[in-house]
């Protein structure tokens, strides 16, 4: 899943996000309500983590305007208020869950699932197709033809995003943000490293590319089989 999480605290926001990360899921970072709410609007996203005390607009002010925009994604509110009065604030502003500060990995993790499965189905594909590849998101398969094709979660990222993206260019910038969550650029070819790797998998056997490099650019998943 794509998971945005809207933390101002560093310290915490690192927490969650290599923890997201290392579950195999793609996490994009907000550390405040206006670019939370921004990429909440702009970005595919499945889940929202959002913090209640966000600086620029509180997480309740970013809900109530995600509902108003009729945005469903799910929310999961984080909080360090554990008041009866906070929390139904936070549900009737449109939050599906909550949590309160200080909080369990694992429970994190497991109320983040639950809604990522509670989505309708015809919101969110759970098969992509790109010319001779097939994946399967909810079995996190990925085939090419008969042959399927083991990936890393980090490699399955990269992938989802070229097919969701098929026929278009995607980035480096893209990439970084949306596969590996930076904001900026680590200046290391960590993008181009996956690649090799994610292309000779697909590739095997002397399969023809199904990547473009775009020079300069970025990349392009050609859609024609």
């Amino acid at each position: 899943m794509q998971i945005l999480v809207a933390e101002d605290d560093a310290e915490t926001a690192e927490f969650v996000a290599r923890g997201l990360d290392e579950l195999g899921h793609g996490v994009l970072r907000a550390a405040n309500g206006p670019d939370a709410l921004h990429l909440a609007t702009t970005e595919a996203v499945d889940v929202l983590v959002l913090d209640r005390m966000l600086p620029g607009m509180d997480g309740v002010a970013v809900l109530r305007r995600l509902r108003a925009a009729k945005i469903d994604t799910p929310v999961l509110l984080l909080t360090a208020l554990g008041r009866i009065e906070d929390r139904v604030e936070g549900l009737e502003a449109g939050a599906d869950d909550y949590l309160v500060k200080p909080f369990a990995f694992s429970e994190l993790a497991a109320r983040i699932n639950a809604l990522g499965r509670r989505r309708p189905l015809s919101d969110a594909p759970t098969e992509l197709a790109s010319g001779p590849l097939q994946m399967d998101l909810l079995k996190r398969e990925v085939r090419r033809g008969r042959r399927a094709i083991a990936l890393q979660p980090r490699e399955f990222r990269l992938l989802e995003e070229l097919m969701r993206n098929s026929d278009r260019v995607v980035t480096r910038t893209m990439l970084l943000e949306r596969v590996w969550g930076f904001h900026f650029d680590p200046q290391t070819n960590i993008v181009e490293t996956h690649m090799s790797r994610l292309r000779a998998k697909l590739n095997e056997g002397g399969a023809d590319d199904v990547i473009e490099t775009v020079r300069g650019v970025g990349y392009r998943m050609r859609g024609q089989a």
